[in-house]
């Protein structure tokens, strides 16, 4: 039975496992959304929410408490002036977490692990950044086919179209002349005298 064995080792020992959670913790509430593989974004959802619970708390107590735990006081300040007024009305669900890719070389699966809500200015930059504009122009032009191609598709088919049709027409005029010319060619029946006496 496996009894007090929750959480993944993560091929570390303790200390190893609890300063690389904590350096993550740190960089996913300095950047609000960050990368990572499944496994490790599962260890870590449940100590950012908890830090997030601090920051939405936000008295001296729980200063303190995320302090001790983070690396960074700009990322403290940061969680206590910013993200916990954000959720100030949700009660939980503030991240979350959806895969993106297979990692080459070891094939993990990539995660990513964001916050539910987003800053305002972050939103508003995110809209109207022109990198992206010009990224997802170029995959709209490489999904849509040129009307130029399109055209002159339309144009050849019509060309064939017509070319069938001018074909069987000229077939069939050539099957009629020789029709005619076999009819014309065929030599005509004798009659014998004993058929034009009892016909007369």
């Amino acid at each position: 039975m496996r009894h007090r064995k929750a959480g993944r080792p993560l091929g570390r020992n303790s200390a190893h496992r609890r300063a690389l959670f904590r350096n993550m913790v740190t960089s996913f509430l300095e950047h609000e959304r960050i990368e990572t593989t499944e496994a490790k974004a599962k260890e870590i959802r449940p100590i950012a929410e908890r830090m997030i619970s601090l920051g939405k708390r936000g008295d001296l107590h729980s200063r303190k408490l995320a302090a001790s735990y983070l690396f960074s006081p700009a990322v403290v300040s940061h969680l206590f002036s910013e993200i916990g007024p954000r959720f100030s009305d949700d009660q939980g669900g503030y991240t979350r977490m959806f895969k993106t890719r297979i990692r080459k070389g070891d094939a993990s699966q990539m995660t990513v692990i964001e916050l539910t809500k987003k800053d305002s200015a972050s939103a508003e930059e995110e809209k109207s950044d022109p990198k992206k504009e010009a990224v997802e122009a170029k995959k709209t032009k490489a999904k849509k086919p040129p009307v130029k191609k399109e055209k002159e598709a339309t144009e050849t088919k019509k060309k064939t179209a017509k070319k069938k049709v001018a074909k069987a027409k000229t077939a069939d005029k050539k099957t009629d002349k020789e029709k005619v010319a076999k009819k014309k060619a065929a030599p005509k029946k004798k009659v014998s005298k004993k058929k034009k006496e009892s016909e007369s």
